[in-house]
């Protein structure tokens, strides 16, 4: 695809522009730039002839944005932030090969750091450089090769390969439950939920599997963003969590958590690894899925 030079301002008068906007005056933006105030001035001017269009107002010697700049600012602050994400990659990828991979941060640490070092032995030119991320998120916005996922395979414009389904145990603090019984799951529902904003759904898909009917209306109760902080909220007796039970087995047996069921329930989701169909032959990658295949068995348990 062919750029014409007319759409292409120079990076100089693009980094004023954003800088202005975003530190909200001039000098301020000087400073950063490491440039006097007339060579922001001169940037601006000169990006404003090659577009032909006003972006700044001058007020007694004071230079503020139009709206329509201010628009242009934010969209141009994203195209900066890709073009020095991408150069910094270019000057830290080996030579050999890169993978920029994105975790979820329970997963990521219970499920493929223990795995890791065979892979690196296995593949010691390749470099996985790791990120974390909670929601969905598009490829083509991000400069991420793949990512580890729980829910379903159905992501548009990518392919997958299942990891691992999960176990699911409603646990709370055992000051919260007589002599550490078992509990009913119609009982459990009178209790105070814990709740974990990446699955929104899970206690009402969890009592519908235990046969107990049951609305959003009656699953009241905190919303938390992460595993770590809904097992410290349970251990506390802040209420009763819906956990993995690969994450909750040590607190279980050193008492800090009690489970409130027999046996684990199957979650409806399972962890997939995703990547989008462009990156299907990235040789990183590829040897990275290759490997992943060995590990993804989902008749072996979970490391504890």
């Amino acid at each position: 695809m062919q750029h014409p030079r007319r759409f292409l301002p120079s990076i100089s008068a693009l980094r004023a522009l954003e800088a202005l906007d975003r530190l909200g005056s001039a000098s301020a933006a000087a400073e950063e730039l490491c440039l006097t105030q007339g060579a922001v001035s001169r940037q601006l001017q000169a990006l404003e002839a090659q577009l032909g269009v006003s972006l700044v107002r001058r007020d007694r010697k004071k230079l503020h944005l139009s709206p329509e700049a201010q628009t242009y600012a934010r969209e141009i602050r994203d195209a900066l932030d890709k073009i020095t994400q991408s150069t910094l990659r270019v000057q830290t990828a080996p030579l050999t090969g890169t993978l920029n991979l994105a975790i979820l941060p329970a997963f990521g640490m219970r499920w493929l750091m223990p795995r890791l070092p065979e892979f690196a032995r296995r593949h010691p030119d390749i470099t996985i450089n790791m990120t974390t991320r909670l929601q969905e998120f598009s490829f083509g916005s991000e400069p991420i090769d793949a990512a580890i996922h729980f829910g379903n395979a159905i992501w548009p414009g990518t392919e997958s390969l299942l990891l691992k389904s999960e176990q699911l145990l409603p646990v709370c603090s055992p000051e919260l439950v007589a002599n550490g019984r078992f509990i009913p799951p119609q009982q459990i529902l009178e209790m105070p939920l814990l709740h974990i904003q990446t699955r929104p759904t899970a206690w009402l898909d969890w009592f519908e599997l235990q046969g107990v009917t049951a609305s959003p209306e009656d699953l009241g109760g905190t919303m938390y963003d992460q595993f770590s902080t809904i097992t410290q909220a349970a251990q506390h007796g802040l209420g009763v969590a819906l956990m993995p039970d690969y994450l909750v087995e040590q607190d279980i047996a050193t008492g800090r958590l009690t489970a409130l069921q027999p046996q684990a329930t199957e979650a409806s989701g399972a962890y997939y690894l995703v990547w989008p169909k462009s990156k299907a032959r990235d040789p990183a990658l590829t040897k990275f899925r290759h490997w992943l295949e060995g590990q993804a068995q989902p008749e072996d348990p979970l490391p504890r």
